[in-house]
């Protein structure tokens, strides 16, 4: 996260909302696969973010609106500086889904 994430917050519902609008968005979770298996918001794809790099085999459309989250929106953060380093145009961080309000896929 960077010095200002602290002062503006994301809203993960928020974002949610954004993404559901955006028929041609993407969820991307960039936990680790554990993570993702243990609860997980519907419709996202896991892609860790040590595995950031893979997104080329998942979304090659550089264009393609990209809404990335993670637990607290740090590692998302994270994913999303890289993301736009490797030339994707319209990527967003919408925080951490331990403020997600909705209901989730997988185990506990």
């Amino acid at each position: 996260m960077g010095f200002l994430d602290f002062f503006f917050q994301t809203d993960i519902n928020a974002g949610l909302a954004q993404y559901q609008a955006d028929p041609k968005g993407v969820l991307l979770d960039v936990r680790t696969r554990e993570e993702y298996t243990h609860g997980h918001i519907p419709g996202s794809q896991n892609l860790p973010l040590q595995e950031v790099t893979r997104i080329g085999t998942m979304v090659p459309d550089q264009s393609t609106p990209l809404y990335v989250h993670c637990y607290s929106g740090a590692r998302s953060g994270r994913a999303v500086t890289a993301l736009r380093r490797m030339g994707y145009s319209h990527v967003s961080n919408i925080g951490g889904i331990r403020d997600y309000r909705g209901k989730t896929e997988g185990g506990n």
